[in-house]
């Protein structure tokens, strides 16, 4: 058995789940949904860190018999080395997640790109963001929707937004806010020159019945408009589109995903309810940690990351982590740039 199970808090994981099931038993447990549905999220919750733990236990199990067979000239060492590699992956694996330790990192999201100036540059670099995280997304099986999709004028998009449905999406995906700078020889520049383009990202938790937020009628206008689909597909005739401000935060919604005006309605209401929800948290956090050293504002020109294609590099500004496959990154792999993120915005990593 693994020592440092303690660290992660597994046997007081594993009485609490026993409790919290005894609970699940009573006639009257779901008399109270809103409570009965915390509990069986917090049951899921702490199942699944008792399950990595087991699972680990059973690696190293495992990693010991190939050891004593090595041992024995029945096996190789190169077997042992490559098991214990792996061991060692599941380890920093629960190590990054347990950095996910925020009651809104649990959440699905939101996840909005924003062309830069640029034109159709700008308008293609975000189109290959919208692209890159959409892979990203089916990659850890998170369910994917587009709520808005503003083409831009000849190629990619000049804004969208993107539902991304899952456990921890949002702590998954936090790592992402900010400005994305592209440098490459431009496929539109005649000359062949090489041309830089920005792009912003936000992430937005989605809140979901759990979390209460009070919003006053009165404080909304809404505006409706006609949709525009992604490809020029599905462009709706009606204006069933919506766009709700919040007047007294100024918080701006739009919802183009439904061909029905009170469905898209629905939806950008919950989208605002997250949206009010993260400028809360950015409240408590601004009190709680005076903006810590070295955290980025999510502006215009804080970049947190830059993709030099013809350098064939790819760099995270923040932690310093790098990558020279580009390609691999523009096709959805983010997992080495999330992990140091969260390692790195915990503590656990020195912060450059």
């Amino acid at each position: 058995m693994l020592l440092w199970g303690g660290i992660f808090d597994i046997p007081e994981k594993r009485i609490q789940v026993e409790q919290d099931e005894k609970q699940t038993a009573d006639p009257n447990f779901w008399n109270d949904s809103e409570r009965a549905e915390g509990i069986m999220r917090k049951i899921k919750r702490n199942k699944v860190w008792v399950k990595q733990f087991d699972d680990l236990n059973e690696k190293i199990d495992d990693l010991e018999v190939l050891d004593e067979f090595q041992r024995a000239g029945e096996g190789t060492e190169a077997e042992v080395d490559a098991a214990y590699d792996k061991i060692l992956d599941r380890v920093e694996n629960i190590e990054f997640r347990s950095t996910l330790d925020q009651e809104e990192d649990e959440l699905s999201c939101v996840l909005e790109i924003n062309a830069g100036a640029g034109g159709t540059e700008a308008n293609d670099w975000a189109g290959m963001l919208f692209r890159m995280y959409q892979m990203h997304a089916e990659s850890q099986d998170f369910k994917i929707n587009t709520l808005s999709y503003n083409e831009g004028d000849a190629v990619g998009i000049k804004s969208a937004q993107l539902e991304i449905t899952g456990d921890y999406a949002y702590g998954l995906l936090k790592s992402e806010n900010g400005v994305h700078r592209l440098v490459r020889v431009s496929p539109f520049n005649a000359q062949g020159k090489r041309m830089t383009s920005f792009a912003s990202v936000f992430v937005h938790p989605m809140v979901d019945d759990s979390i209460e937020i009070e919003i006053n009628p009165a404080d909304l206008s809404w505006d409706t408009f006609r949709a525009s689909g992604a490809g020029g597909q599905h462009v709706n005739k009606t204006e069933s589109a919506v766009r709700v401000t919040h007047q007294p935060t100024g918080v701006v919604v739009e919802c183009q995903e439904q061909r029905s005006q009170h469905k898209n309605r629905d939806k950008a209401m919950q989208m605002l309810r997250s949206r009010l929800y993260e400028l809360e948290l950015e409240k408590q956090r601004a009190e709680r940690d005076k903006l810590e050293d070295g955290k980025m504002a999510n502006e215009w020109g804080s970049q947190i990351r830059s993709y030099v294609l013809d350098d064939r590099r790819v760099k995270d500004h923040r932690t310093n982590f790098e990558t020279r496959q580009p390609e691999k990154v523009l096709d959805g792999d983010l997992e080495g740039f999330v992990k140091e993120y969260l390692l790195w915005a915990s503590g656990k990593k020195a912060k450059v």
